[in-house]
Formats: C-alpha cells, structure tokens, sequence
C-alpha cells in the first residue's frame, strides 16, 4: 500500500492539525510541500484536487480528501482502535457537541488572533487591532470552557463514558498555542483551560512539529 500523502505548508496551521493526528494516530506520511508563496495551490494540478485552492488536502493511496476536520475525523475513523472519535452513541453525541463548540466559538476569533500572531512570528506586518479585539472575545468564550472543564477532563469527556482525549481536543491544535504567543496568559489565566491547554501542548503529537514545523514521518 502506498504512502499517505500530506499535501500542505510545513508551517500552515491547518497542515500543522492534520500533523498532529497522523502523529497521534501513527500513520505514515509523506508531507508533499505545497509552495503557496508562489501560488502552486493554484494552479489547475492542484484545484483539480482541491477545488477552492486551500491547504492541505490528503492522497491515500487514491483516495483524495480536503477540509481538516474532514481530513482528521477520516484518520481516526480509520483506526478506531484510537478512541479519538467515541462509537457509543451517547458518548459521540457529546464528542458532537463538542465539536460544534471548537468550530462555532473558538475558530473563529482563535483563527484571527492567531494567523496575525503567526505573521509577527514571521517578522511581517500585522494588526495588533485585530489581536487584541479578538482576544477579548475569544476570553468571553473561554469562560464557557472553564465551566465545561471545571467537571470534566477534556472537552468531550463525561464522567459516564470516561475522561477521554479525542478528536475535538487535537482541533484546537495549532490555534491555542498561537494565541498563548507573545506573551498572553490567555490561554492560562482560568485555572481549567489552563491545566487541559497545558496537557495538550504537552502531548508529543504537538511537540513532534512544534519548533520544526510538519515534516516527513515514516517511522515513530
């Protein structure tokens, strides 16, 4: 069988997502660099597999998929063995739930923070307007999280089904470090957010490409 091939951005944040969970997971992958600066993630090869000219998008031996939460629901489905997506039906609808907080209330003002936090990394010209606007919003919706992790583990956890770590927690993979950069104790100022941000950027899945950004990974 061949490769799984990951084609993206070493550094991109959504490429960085799917590289934690191939990690997570194990799974063997070729990172195939997609050089966007220039433009390859338009040009007709490439929107031929990926229609909207994002990043990244997978090859498994044929089998192409973009969208990142698509991309990483499928890995783990893959290998359910993982535990990363629940099968019992109480405990999915909760990983559901859960999923639906990431993508309604912490994208969207993470993502914004985070990619003009990820170009003053680069030394490039960015808004700290926008930082700090969406900081203070993204702090309103940490305060729901606070109370969900004041009673349970992870933020698909429940008492009933166990405190697991799952797919959801790797999704706030890489914005939570990003928006915990140059200097704010966003992420550490309310003591459950804290100890759940903090084993999750302990974890060695975010550590493997953490400094480097994703690279080649055939063996683990």
């Amino acid at each position: 069988m061949a490769i799984l091939k990951l084609y993206g951005s070493s550094f991109a944040t959504c490429t960085r997502r799917v590289g934690a969970v191939l990690h997570e997971l194990k799974i063997p992958f070729e990172l195939v660099s997609v050089d966007v600066m220039n433009g390859a993630h338009k040009t007709p090869e490439y929107l031929e597999k990926q229609p909207f000219g994002q990043i990244p998008y997978i090859d498994d031996d044929g089998f192409i998929l973009y969208e990142t939460r698509a991309i990483c629901r499928y890995l783990a489905a893959k290998y359910p063995a993982s535990g990363l997506i629940p099968t019992d039906p109480k405990a999915n609808a909760l990983f559901e739930q859960a999923a639906s907080v990431e993508v309604s209330n912490f994208d969207p003002s993470a993502s914004k923070a985070g990619f003009q936090l990820m170009m003053k990394g680069f030394g490039s010209p960015y808004d700290q307007a926008v930082v700090d606007a969406q900081l203070e919003i993204l702090d309103k919706k940490l305060e729901g999280y606070e109370a969900i992790l004041s009673k349970q583990r992870y933020v698909a956890g429940d008492y009933i089904f166990g405190q697991n770590f799952t797919l959801v927690d790797l999704f706030h993979i890489p914005y939570a470090p990003l928006v915990a950069s140059g200097g704010s104790d966003i992420m550490t100022r309310k003591p459950n957010v804290a100890r759940w941000y903090n084993e999750l950027v302990a974890r060695p899945s975010w550590l493997a490409y953490k400094d480097t950004g994703v690279q080649t990974t055939t063996e683990y």
